[in-house]
C-alpha cells in the first residue's frame, strides 16, 4: 500500500498532513510513503528528514498513491485516480461542489472534520486538536491587541488591575482560550448554552454565566444545537449585559455545516468599553459578531474586532504534529494488512466516509445537498 502526502495548495495553508515522525511509524509497519517535494517546508520539515524517516520524495504524490492524506482537499479532484482514497478536511456539509466532484471522479473520500466525537475516536479528532491551538492563539491575539496588561501588575508607581475577559462558547477552543488567558493573568468568565460545561469552565478558574433553558442545548455530537427564538433572546440579554464590563471577548461558537450563530450585535459593541477587543474565532463561517470582517482587524466605536482565519496554520510545526498524530491513528483504523477496509458498520468509518464507488454515502451530507437543491 502506498500513502501519498501532497504539498498543500490552499492559500495561507502551512500545515502538512504527515510529519517525518508519523512517516517513520508507517514505514516501520510496512507502508510505503511518498511525499511531494517541499510538502513540509512551511512546517519546517525538510525533504531530507522525510527521506531519513523512510519516505520517498516525488514531484507529485497524487497519481500513484492508494491513499492520499492531506490537510485540505486537492484543488483538482480529477488529478486523483479512480479508486484512490483521500483523507482530508473536506468540509462536506459546506463544500458540496467538492463532494460532487469526488463522487464523479470515483474517489473514496474520508473527511477528517466529520470524525464522530466519541471516546473511541478521540485520538483521530482533528477538530479538537486544531481548536485547542486556535483557542490558545486567540488569547495571545487578545493580549496583543488590548491596550492594557492582562495580569495585575504591582510597581512603585502603583498597582494596575488585571484585565477582565469573557469567552463565548466552552468547547475545546473556548476552554483553551480561558486556560491561556488565565495563565497570562486575566480574570475570566465563560458562557455557553450547554449547562453541562459549567464544571469545566469553573475548574479553569473562570466564572460561568448561565441562562435557564426549557430545551436541550446540546446535540448528539456534543455541539451546541440551534436554539428557539426565546432562548436566543435570553442569551443575547445575558451577553449584552456581560460584555459591557469586559476588556476583551473571545467568541468560539460554531454549528457544524451552518453559519456561525450571531452572539454579539452592533448595539452590544457600541455599549462596550472604548479600547476593548473582540477576537472572533468563528470568522471563517461568518463570525459570532455582527461587525466581524473575516481575515481583517477593524475598529468600530473604539472596539477592535479581529476576525482571524486558519489560526492553527500560524503555528504550523505543532499543528502539523498534532494533525499527523490524528491522521496516523485514522490510517491505522481503516487499514488492515495493507488494505483499506470500508466497514460501514463501524461508527467511526461511517461517520467520516463521504463518497465511495461513485456515490455520496454520507447521510448528513446527502441530506444537506438535497435540501440545498430543493
Amino acid at each position: 500500500m502506498i500513502v501519498g502526502v501532497p504539498r498543500e495548495t490552499a492559500e495561507g495553508e502551512r500545515r502538512v498532513a504527515l510529519t517525518p515522525n508519523a512517516v517513520s511509524r508507517l514505514a516501520s509497519g510496512g507502508v510505503e510513503v511518498i511525499v511531494e517535494s517541499g510538502a513540509g517546508d512551511e512546517s519546517f520539515f525538510s525533504d531530507a528528514e522525510y527521506q531519513e524517516a523512510g519516505a520517498t520524495t516525488v514531484s507529485s504524490a497524487l497519481e500513484s498513491a492508494d491513499l492520499v492524506v492531506a490537510v485540505r482537499k486537492p484543488d483538482d479532484e480529477t488529478s486523483l485516480s479512480r479508486g484512490t482514497a483521500l483523507a482530508a478536511m473536506i468540509q462536506p456539509l459546506i463544500d458540496h461542489a467538492a463532494v460532487t466532484s469526488l463522487a464523479d471522479a470515483g474517489v473514496t473520500s474520508f473527511s477528517m472534520d466529520t470524525v464522530p466525537r466519541i471516546a473511541r475516536a478521540q485520538s483521530m479528532d482533528v477538530l479538537s486538536s486544531m481548536a485547542s491551538l486556535a483557542g490558545y492563539k486567540a488569547a495571545i491575539i487578545a493580549a496583543d491587541a488590548l491596550g492594557k496588561l492582562f495580569p495585575m501588575m504591582m510597581a512603585a508607581s502603583g498597582t494596575t488591575p488585571p484585565a477582565k475577559g469573557l469567552v463565548l462558547g466552552a468547547g475545546v477552543a473556548g476552554l483553551q482560550a480561558i486556560a491561556t488567558a488565565r495563565r497570562l493573568g486575566a480574570v475570566l468568565s465563560g458562557y455557553d448554552v450547554r449547562p453541562v460545561v459549567r464544571e469545566q469552565v469553573e475548574s479553569l478558574g473562570a466564572m460561568f454565566l448561565e441562562i435557564e433553558l426549557d430545551e436541550e442545548a446540546e446535540d448528539t455530537g456534543g455541539y451546541a444545537r440551534e436554539l428557539s427564538e426565546e432562548a436566543r433572546r435570553k442569551g443575547q440579554e445575558l451577553v449584552h449585559s456581560a460584555v459591557q464590563d469586559m476588556d476583551f471577548v473571545i467568541t468560539t461558537a460554531a454549528i457544524p455545516g451552518r453559519p456561525a450563530p450571531k452572539l454579539i450585535y452592533a448595539d452590544m459593541v457600541r455599549d462596550m468599553r472604548p479600547g476593548a477587543v473582540i477576537v472572533d474565532l468563528a470568522a471563517e463561517t461568518g463570525g459570532n459578531c455582527e461587525l466581524t470582517r473575516p481575515g481583517e482587524s477593524v475598529v468600530e466605536n473604539g472596539v477592535t474586532i479581529v476576525g482571524p482565519l486558519n489560526l492553527p496554520s500560524s503555528m504550523p510545526t505543532h499543528a502539523s504534529q498534532m494533525y499527523a498524530r490524528n491522521m496516523l491513528n485514522f490510517i491505522n483504523h481503516i487499514v488492515t494488512d495493507g488494505e483499506i477496509v470500508i466497514d460501514t458498520e463501524d461508527e467511526i468509518t461511517k461517520g467520516c466516509l463521504i463518497t465511495h464507488d461513485g456515490e455520496i454515502v454520507h447521510e448528513a451530507t446527502a441530506a444537506a445537498m438535497g435540501a440545498n437543491e430543493g
